[in-house]
């Protein structure tokens, strides 16, 4: 009888489960694009997509701390690093922002709207900005 029921109540118990964040996601400034996906047993995310074209804009890591990273380019550059999902957050990381070489501490969670809550902490000072799906 369970064998039986499993193929109608599959859909209905994945269509419940949460919702990840895995999927490319644009940045709340509409400049960038961010792929989210799994790495080893944890969450990161990888700079997929330089949007704005403005001249002057770098293509490399110019204001890492580090200047020997500085020459490495913007696509691939790992942003989201060390996320391990707790129920319907994602903890434990930290969020690297190529526009002033700086990291954050970082949870992610999505909003109800489907978009999503990336929200990077220094201290007790916290800013969350949402991102949206990419199509």
């Amino acid at each position: 009888m369970r064998r039986k029921l499993l193929p109608f109540l599959l859909p209905l118990l994945l269509a419940n489960a949460p919702a990840g964040v895995e999927a490319t996601w644009r940045t709340d400034d509409g400049k960038g694009l961010v792929r989210i996906g799994r790495c080893g047993a944890q969450t990161c995310g990888w700079i997929a997509g330089v949007l704005d074209r403005r001249p002057g804009v770098p293509t490399t890591d110019v204001h890492n701390p580090d200047p020997k990273l500085r020459n490495r380019p913007l696509l691939g550059l790992p942003t989201l690093t060390g996320f391990a999902r707790e129920g319907a957050v994602w903890k434990g990381g930290r969020a690297y922002d190529p526009k002033t070489g700086r990291s954050y501490r970082a949870t992610l969670e999505l909003n109800p709207d489907g978009s999503l809550k990336v929200t990077g902490c220094v201290l007790v000072i916290c800013r969350s900005l949402r991102w949206t799906r990419a199509a």
